[in-house]
């Protein structure tokens, strides 16, 4: 296979994360408008957002599993058809139990999102253009979150409920994209899977697990500014929420974008040059987890603008220590099995969201954000310990 086809496979598998982070960021950035409209506090809504985590968590396993089972093809567009239709019908709930019910569902669904395009990225590219390729998946993935805030800004004059319909209806687009580039590829071969591992071996090696005990640390601050950031502009600085959305909050996920692609490449750069990766890898997800140390200031600072800084710091300096972490576990495990080893990265993001989540609502809603971001900023560092 050339590397342009390799490229343009990865290309789309950023449109599919896109359509993974948009759908699911939409709540948060609508949140107050939500919750007004249902009547919810913010303890309510850390519980809506342990209810999709817990879905997530729980199906990861499963839908990674089968994305290996299945394989890309139809796993990725069987997965993606049905978040998207989710997502349209989140644009039509009455009530709030079915809300509940609706990211439960949507949140079993969109498990299989990041393992179906890890394994795509260890299917299609070498070792050393892995963090690469997940920075680019991590660029889909944070363009979904920038055009969360976007859209629930464009929509709002016609009711928050307008933006699900929107993006659960251009989602579906995708499919027929992805089914044509697969008729034009045929059976043309990918790189050669040099770790394979089966099932049974993954579920029980260490490694896998200690990933997915870092990535529960490091990932608990990218959940809190993933949710949080439009929660945090209105009540720290009393913004509108269009405002809070259309001037700050499609700024840290922008600069997660960056953050990806600088991981991405240092460690291309630095494993080109002959470094073992694993040992590269760890010096980026260390270097990393120092940058994001300035986040607990963002409370602390007199303006949204220099509190957005301080949030798009934080946001670039996880993405690019992710990218290596789940670079890593492809390159343990190898494109065979490279849908499970990141779906139990997943799973452990989405456990740790669960808890992590009412916590957060309780905290802020008793204390504010000042030391909530003060836990936060060290974890990452505590997960290259």
């Amino acid at each position: 296979m050339s590397g342009h086809s390799r490229w343009v496979a990865v290309g789309l598998f950023c449109c599919f994360s896109l359509s993974n982070y948009l759908d699911r960021q939409l709540l948060p950035a609508l949140a107050p408008e939500v919750l007004k409209e249902f009547g919810l506090s913010h303890t309510d809504y850390g519980w809506l957002l342990a209810v999709f985590s817990v879905s997530y968590a729980l199906a990861a396993p499963i839908a990674g599993a089968l994305v290996d089972r299945l394989g890309l093809t139809v796993g990725a567009a069987l997965l993606l058809g049905a978040w998207n239709v989710v997502t349209l019908w989140t644009g039509v709930i009455a009530t709030a139990p079915a809300l509940f019910f609706a990211r439960a569902l949507l949140g079993a669904l969109q498990a299989g999102g990041v393992p179906a395009a890890g394994k795509a990225v260890a299917h299609f590219l070498p070792v050393s253009e892995r963090a690469l390729g997940t920075a680019c998946t991590q660029v889909g993935l944070s363009a979904g979150a920038i055009l969360a805030p976007v859209v629930a800004g464009l929509m709002l004059p016609w009711g928050w409920r307008w933006a699900f319909v929107m993006a659960g209806l251009a989602g579906l687009l995708w499919i027929p994209a992805w089914v044509w580039f697969t008729s034009k590829l045929g059976s043309a071969g990918s790189v050669s899977d040099s770790a394979s591992a089966s099932k049974a071996s993954v579920l029980v090696d260490p490694r896998a697990w200690l990933l997915a005990v870092a990535n529960v640390l490091y990932m608990s601050l990218y959940s809190l500014w993933s949710n949080w950031t439009s929660v945090f502009l209105v009540e720290q600085y009393r913004l509108p929420l269009a405002v809070a959305n259309s001037r700050f909050a499609w700024v840290p996920p922008l600069a997660a974008n960056l953050g990806g692609l600088a991981g991405g490449w240092l460690a291309m750069r630095w494993i080109g040059g002959g470094e073992a990766a694993e040992e590269v890898r760890y010096r980026v997800c260390r270097l990393a987890a120092l940058l994001a140390l300035p986040t607990a200031l963002a409370p602390g600072m007199p303006t949204p603008a220099a509190a957005t800084g301080f949030i798009a710091l934080s946001f670039f300096a996880v993405t690019a220590m992710s990218v290596n972490v789940y670079a890593l576990a492809m390159d343990v495990f190898g494109p065979t099995r490279a849908g499970l080893a990141v779906a139990l990265l997943t799973s452990s993001y989405g456990w740790m969201q669960a808890i992590f989540s009412p916590v957060v609502g309780w905290a802020v809603e008793h204390f504010g954000f000042g030391g909530v971001c003060t836990v936060a900023a060290f974890l990452p560092l505590s997960a290259t310990g």
